[in-house]
């Protein structure tokens, strides 16, 4: 569709001027013709540049995403989160607590003894960044189950062994203040009941995060939680931890984050309600005062601020009671591991991290309220306001010297930059700069050029070839405004017929150590093919590989053009099915192929350059034929036929309806036919 709207953009070749006709100078009107359809063949281009960057945009593939989210780094980067709750503390397990209380994992009493020192000293909630999965391996009660021996024995050794996983579920039930985590997987796993009652309204599963399955605690350690949540994060292209689900899905059971009942715990509730919109999961709330802004995955994002401004100690430092009280007391704590080996380390954008680091940094954007928004509207306005400076830098930059334009590009561009720091830092709006300068960019760079070195060119040689015949004041205003001089094709109804080789690439793997082998196996395809089309009036007008593009009624009319084309795509497949006997004679693949036939007005004739061009055709029905083709595959026809082509010869062929089918670049059904 671009591409004809390039001819159609001027109409004349004839060009007169205040009544002297310069059809005299037939060979220098031609290079001014020919400059002048570069220009406009070159602001095409720009809007056929913007246009396919705009849908780039659009589409939000991973690499518009990673630009984006890589900009937001940027700016936590040279602007983190000043704002810190002191509410936060962090418990690292690390090497050195390994080396001092043996290797991981501890048997659970140790682990409650870690629990009743930070209980003791205070905390108000005590997070486990680690999964108690399994029942604890040093356990009395659990070494029983391991050895043969009568019941009997195994219930009086029992009563006198230590029961480790109950005598951890115990301290953290007494305590009333521990949250512990569960783990997500690939393969399908059992629903578990949640310790959270979640009230949805709206349509609110389909726009969660969805899992196969749950890993959750053992039942005795669950049976003494106060919360139980997941500690995903979100799926990025480059693996950078930026937003964090509070909500996920397996199955039809919706399960909390971490995150979302430490909010819970605070506020005294024991229920979530979720409330869905068209657009996506809109709140997420725990009271009717307290709740998590997330976008429409229920997602929030990490307002991050340096690691090290936050109070970290160790587990030795626990046990040993060797720490300020005041580090513990009121806070929440976040227990995870820090010991080379058992630690995850993920990417953030202040570099690489723990789990639990950045549980603690996602409390805090809580906590302090610093949020990082995004509205649900955020996506259609950056794409509106980027089609919009894009046709702005067209109309402008053409009209301004190359001088200006340079500060024209830093204006805008810088514009767009500081605009959306200052909305992140005095808002936390998160808005994307980072496409929008580019696409600024991009086209003011193509636009400027064709600007400098076409507008340049096609000026001299108007003042070059005119000078000697025109009155000097119209030779300015054609320097000026060069669309005075007007171009223009044969506009014709005619009738194209598109051919193509199905299943080319493994016929070709087949030749892949004999290229003189393939070349002339579609030669031959080719020679009979075109031997049908010039029989019947057609004329070829190129091969793209294994295609053939033809037409009719150009550049000899011919009034059944229709009737014509249609033969010929009737004889073509009968012609294949000889070819293809011989192929299978001589112990060469067969080939199968998909022809599409279309009618319809379309530009035609010589096109290409000074030095080259081709009797050519371009037009929309053009476009539809070569659609055609592609869909015969998926509509399981070997030819399909377009509407335009069977309305006047209906009764010339047994028409088969097939479809009515959208074809891409077309919003309206069209419908096809074939042939009994």
């Amino acid at each position: 569709i671009p591409l004809l709207l390039v001819p159609m953009a001027v109409e004349s070749c004839n060009f007169t001027c205040l009544g002297f006709s310069v059809g005299l100078h037939n060979r220098r009107v031609r290079r001014i013709k020919r400059t002048m359809m570069r220009i406009f063949t070159s602001i095409w281009m720009v809007l056929i540049v913007a246009a396919i960057l705009l849908g780039v945009r659009i589409d939000n593939g991973d690499t518009v995403k990673t630009l984006r989210y890589k900009t937001w780094d940027y700016f936590q980067q040279i602007h983190p989160r000043n704002a810190i709750s002191d509410s936060i503390t962090v418990v690292n397990i690390t090497e050195e607590d390994l080396k001092r209380y043996g290797q991981w994992p501890w048997p659970r009493h140790v682990m409650a003894m870690l629990h009743a020192r930070i209980g003791d000293a205070g905390a108000i909630l005590i997070n486990y960044n680690i999964l108690f999965a399994e029942p604890d391996r040093m356990s009395g009660v659990e070494y029983l189950k391991s050895m043969p021996m009568t019941n009997e024995l195994r219930e009086q050794l029992g009563s006198v062994l230590l029961d480790t996983d109950k005598v951890f579920s115990t301290v953290l039930r007494e305590s009333g203040n521990a949250v512990i985590l569960m783990s997500v997987k690939n393969d399908a796993g059992v629903e578990l009941p949640s310790t959270t009652q979640i009230i949805e309204k709206g349509d609110v599963k389909p726009w969660l995060y969805a899992y196969q399955g749950i890993v959750a605690p053992t039942q005795k350690i669950s049976a003494g939680v106060s919360g139980m949540g997941v500690n995903v994060t979100s799926p990025e292209p480059d693996a950078v931890v930026r937003k964090m689900p509070v909500l996920i899905r397996i199955g039809n059971k919706i399960y909390p984050s971490m995150l979302l009942e430490n909010v819970r715990l605070l506020n005294g509730s024991k229920r979530i309600k979720v409330i869905a919109k068209e657009h996506g999961i809109d709140e997420v709330l725990v009271s009717k005062k307290a709740g998590i802004p997330v976008n429409h995955n229920a997602e929030m994002y990490i307002s991050y601020t340096d690691p090290e401004k936050y109070v970290q100690m160790s587990a030795s430092e626990v046990f040993s009671g060797t720490f300020n009280e005041n580090k513990i007391k009121g806070r929440i704590v976040v227990v995870g591991m820090d010991a080379a080996g058992l630690s995850v380390l993920k990417y953030t954008p202040h570099g690489l991290t723990t789990d639990q680091m950045i549980s603690a940094q996602a409390l805090d954007t809580l906590l302090t309220g610093k949020f990082l928004l995004r509205t649900p509207q955020a996506d259609t306005f950056e794409i509106l306001f980027i089609g919009f400076l894009g046709l702005l830098m067209i109309l402008l930059v053409p009209r301004v010297s190359v001088l200006f334009s340079v500060p024209l590009l830093l204006f805008v561009t810088g514009g767009i930059s500081y605009a959306s720091f200052m909305a992140y830092a005095n808002k936390g709006f998160l808005v994307d700069p980072s496409f929008a300068v580019l696409y600024v960019f991009l086209i003011w760079s193509h636009t400027t050029y064709n600007n400098f070195a076409t507008q340049s060119r096609l000026r001299k040689q108007i003042k070059k070839q005119f000078e000697h015949y025109l009155d000097p004041g119209m030779v300015k205003k054609l320097q000026k405004d060069p669309a005075l001089l007007k171009l223009a094709g044969e506009t014709k109804t005619m009738t194209f017929l598109f051919s193509d080789i199905r299943g080319f690439t493994p016929i070709s793997e087949k030749y892949k150590g004999n290229p003189q082998g393939l070349t002339k196996l579609i030669n031959r395809f080719l020679t009979q093919m075109t031997d049908v089309i010039i029989k019947n009036g057609g004329t070829i007008d190129k091969f793209m590989g294994d295609c053939i593009m033809a037409f009719w009624n150009a550049p000899i009319a011919n009034p059944k053009h229709r009737q014509m084309a249609i033969k010929s795509a009737i004889e073509m497949q009968s012609e294949l099915v000889k070819l293809n006997k011989k192929l299978i004679a001589e112990g060469l693949p067969q080939i199968n192929i998909g022809i599409g036939v279309n009618s319809g007005e379309a530009l035609v004739g010589n096109m290409g350059s000074e030095q080259r061009f081709d009797y050519s055709v371009i037009g929309d029905a053009v476009n539809l034929a070569s659609r055609l083709e592609s869909s015969s595959k998926t509509l399981g026809k070997t030819l399909v036929i377009g509407e335009e082509t069977r309305r006047t010869i209906e009764n010339k062929f047994s028409f088969e309806y097939i479809d009515s089918i959208t074809v891409k670049g077309k919003t309206e059904k069209i419908k096809v036919y074939t042939i009994l």
